[in-house]
Formats: structure tokens, sequence, C-alpha cells
């Protein structure tokens, strides 16, 4: 079961070391299937909830993927990860050598850096993208731009700005709320 609540309040007895959460929501359902598991033990995982994105700014996004695609004869996902290594949101990680290949089988885009020595041991430092189903609205607009720009240097039509625009209004309504 998953739904959307608000933690209400949290109580602590130290006497017994039992603590007890109190959520609220609007679901229904959550209470039929909460009440079902009334006498069992549950996991709980409580994280941020956070809307769905829209599909309007990824079908935009992915549509001048497909479009790159086909002008440069190569294949989408080769496109996509040259938008996300140019116009994407990175972090810097140092790994032990022989755990290069099980990074980069992790990411969805990674590359080695450079060698570095941490407490003079040898390690790898690798430069891993994030892949946009985690991007906020300011990071899919940084990646929408930068897609649409390039498009433009291959001399392809890109979507006329108006429905750049309605598409990332979308992401910024129905899409995921992080800071960034």
């Amino acid at each position: 079961m998953e739904t959307m609540a608000r933690l209400e309040r949290i109580s602590a007895n130290y006497d017994t070391g039992r603590t007890e959460f109190t959520f609220s929501t609007d679901s229904q359902n959550a209470v039929a299937e909460l009440e079902r598991l009334r006498e069992h033990d549950i996991r709980l995982k409580a994280t941020r909830y956070r809307k769905k994105r829209s599909l309007s700014a990824n079908g935009l996004f992915w549509h001048c993927i497909g479009q790159m695609a086909e002008a440069l004869r190569t294949d989408k996902w080769d496109v996509y990860l040259s938008m996300l290594r140019q116009y994407g949101k990175f972090t810097y990680i140092c790994v032990k050598p022989n755990m290069v290949e099980a990074v980069k089988d992790q990411w969805r885009e990674s590359m080695e850096w450079s060698s570095v020595d941490i407490n003079g041991k040898p390690a790898t430092q690798m430069l891993c993208f994030f892949g946009s189903s985690s991007y906020n609205t300011k990071e899919m607009s940084r990646l929408i731009d930068g897609t649409i720009h390039e498009m433009k240097e291959l001399g392809l039509d890109p979507p006329m700005p108006q429905d750049i625009q309605i598409a990332l209004e979308q992401w910024e309504t129905y899409g995921q709320h992080t800071s960034g």
C-alpha cells in the first residue's frame, strides 16, 4: 500500500521504549487496507511526497531526442546520454579501481575522471550523471533548453516556444518539487 499522508504526531514512551506515530490521509482506500493489516507486523517507509512529473515535458524531451537521433543516425539512448553529459546534473565519487565497472553498471551515465590517492591508496574519481526522472523543474528546464540548442545546431526545427512553456509549467504543477 502506498498513499499520501501527513505525519501529525510522534509520541515516545520512554518507560516501554515504544514510539507511536499518527498519520492523517484523505484516502479511504488506505484506511481499508490498513484495517486489513491491523493484526500483522508491517514494514513502514516514509519519504517526502512528490507528485508524479508531467509526461508532457518528458514526452517533449524524448520527441526532441528522437529527432536528433534520426538526424545523427544513432539511437535515442546515445543522444539521451549525450544530453545528460552536457546539460544534466551530476556528482563526483571516488571508488576503488576494481569498482569502476560496478559503478558504471549502476549509473545511467558515468565516466572515469581522474586517478587520485586517498590516504595513500589509489582511487578513481568518477563523474556520475543522474537520470532525468530525478530532475526538478529547474533541472529539467536546463536539460530541455540544452537539447533544443543542440537541435538548432543540427538544423532541426525545435518545438514551438509555447509548447515548451506549457510542458514546463505542467512539470512545475505536476512535477517533482525538490530544491535545487
